[in-house]
């Protein structure tokens, strides 16, 4: 039992390393974000499948606040839990990448420090 543990830890650490360095050789801003927050591909996935919910939801006429986001992904990856900033900079990043586009300013867009991206963005 104790073998099959060890095991496991390894093949997750190893998972996590193979991702770190993929991160690395794609080199865009979403993954300099997700090597810089420790994101692992587990929870990036879970983060995609969160966005496309959001996108989803706005796409539904459904209310979307940040707030619910931000709580969401602290469950996803608790390790940064309170970081809002970093929900923010992964929505942005998805929304320069042409990602679910739609939810950055669903959730972020009407903030007074993000005024200047959707004036830029309405041109």
């Amino acid at each position: 039992m104790n073998e099959d543990f060890k095991y496991k830890e390894l093949q997750e650490r190893m998972d996590f390393i193979e991702f770190r360095q993929q991160l690395l050789f794609d080199n865009d801003s979403l993954s300099r974000l997700l090597f810089e927050y420790k994101i692992t591909e587990i929870q990036y996935k879970e983060i995609m499948n969160l966005m496309e919910k959001y996108r989803n939801d706005i796409a539904h006429s459904k209310e979307v606040n940040h707030g619910a986001f931000e709580d969401s992904i602290f469950k996803i990856v608790p390790q940064h839990n309170g970081d809002y900033h970093m929900c923010e900079y992964l929505t942005r990043a998805f929304m320069d990448e042409g990602r679910w586009d739609e939810v950055f300013p669903a959730l972020y867009g009407n903030m007074p420090k993000y005024q200047y991206l959707m004036e830029d963005k309405d041109e």
